[in-house]
């Protein structure tokens, strides 16, 4: 069985496709290649999913119901998940919000981020985060049009860590590596956006949403970093300047991403 992701950043070629990537999402005919498809493509791609597939596979919300939680869903990327909450916002008790959610995560749509269980003196958050796997769908949902559109929302932040999270794993599941992802939340507000466990290593990653990272960036990465004893430690932003060295390095996507590639070598 071989899991097909849409194109990773990695594999598109030109300057433009890269530069929608994050917008449109890596389908195909979804605007990465061609530009006027987008949004309209990954509205109709959902539709037929809640009308037709999702049905077929089994989802026993009505295609009305799976729309509101599409939609419900989007507007909880990069977030804890609560299944209590949404559950009460459309009517549908936690167990039955849950059932569906594996459906959409089965369909290759979300995927949840396992918490981090360190052994340590602090206390953790346990739930797992919530990632839709494509940042196009996000957006589409969401009405944003533009790259200019997307950089003034308020949740701009979290849509950039989960294409970051998102393009990390599918070039490591894409490589054959063998590893274990999460995030990592204390009480204390001491938190990694994403940690790879590959048995021999741990690294921790820190993104932002910023050209220039600071000083103050880095050392919180090396201060939460150490709770977990994590051996090289990434801060990911929109740099194009790296600074660093190799255990604790402060770099843009794809310098972090051949650097994955180079650990798998």
């Amino acid at each position: 069985m071989v899991e097909l992701t849409p194109f990773l950043l990695s594999e598109l070629r030109t300057k433009a496709s890269r530069k929608r990537h994050w917008l449109c999402g890596g389908y195909p005919e979804g605007g990465v290649l061609e530009p006027k498809r987008y949004p309209r493509w990954q509205l109709d791609y959902l539709a037929l999913l809640a009308q037709r597939d999702l049905p077929i596979w089994g989802l026993p919300a009505k295609p009305q119901v799976t729309d509101r939680l599409l939609r419900m869903l989007a507007a909880l990327h990069g977030q804890v998940w609560n299944a209590v909450q949404v559950g009460q916002s459309l009517g549908l008790s936690y167990h039955t919000v849950n059932n569906y959610l594996d459906y959409l995560m089965g369909a290759f749509l979300l995927r949840q981020l396992p918490a981090y269980q360190a052994n340590i003196r602090k206390r953790l958050v346990k739930r797992p985060k919530l990632y839709w796997r494509d940042g196009g769908l996000v957006h589409a949902l969401l009405n944003v049009p533009d790259e200019r559109t997307l950089l003034v929302q308020p949740w701009v932040g979290a849509s950039w860590e989960g294409y970051v999270i998102e393009q990390a794993l599918g070039e490591l599941s894409s490589l054959g590596r063998h590893f274990s992802a999460y995030y990592f939340r204390t009480a204390d507000q001491h938190e990694l956006d994403l940690v790879l466990d590959f048995g021999n290593e741990l690294w921790a990653v820190e993104i932002k949403l910023t050209s220039s990272p600071s000083t103050d960036d880095v050392s919180h990465l090396n201060k939460t970093a150490d709770i977990i004893k994590a051996s090289r430690r990434f801060l990911v932003s929109q740099t194009k300047k790296p600074a660093g060295n190799e255990w604790s390095l402060s770099c843009d996507l794809p310098s972090f991403l051949e650097h994955l590639r180079a650990a798998g070598t």
